[in-house]
């Protein structure tokens, strides 16, 4: 059974910094591309950030580059992301995605191989 499981969410000031965790299991970690995405409250998806399955490339959007770090550790199985200065517009449930293609624009989780249920992460001011 192929499981995703995102920690690390909660509520912080806004500059403050956080990072999640993904637990994965049931499927061959090391072969795939890990991504995360986020959904804001009344919006739609957002693809943020990618690492390929040795950690070589790492690609970020716009909105989380310079602040958001993306790494994982293929003994363990997991895959992390840091984030730093955060902003309102930060506030959102993070997912954590498995796929063995780059998929960047994303509508839907589904849209990936696998995909957790996400964490969420709310930012004060």
């Amino acid at each position: 059974q192929v499981q995703l499981v995102e920690s690390g969410g909660g509520l912080v000031q806004l500059g403050g910094s956080l990072t999640l965790s993904c637990a994965t299991s049931g499927f061959s970690f090391a072969d795939y591309w890990m991504s995360w995405v986020r959904q804001a409250p009344g919006k739609g998806l957002e693809w943020i950030a990618f690492i390929n399955s040795d950690g070589s490339q790492r690609l970020y959007a716009d909105s989380v580059k310079g602040r958001f770090t993306i790494s994982r550790d293929n003994t363990r199985k997991t895959v992390t992301l840091e984030m730093n200065t955060l902003k309102s517009e930060d506030t959102a449930t993070y997912y954590c995605a498995a796929d063995r293609l780059l998929k960047i624009l994303v509508q839907s989780r589904a849209d990936f191989d696998f995909c957790g249920q996400g964490t969420r992460v709310a930012v004060s001011s």
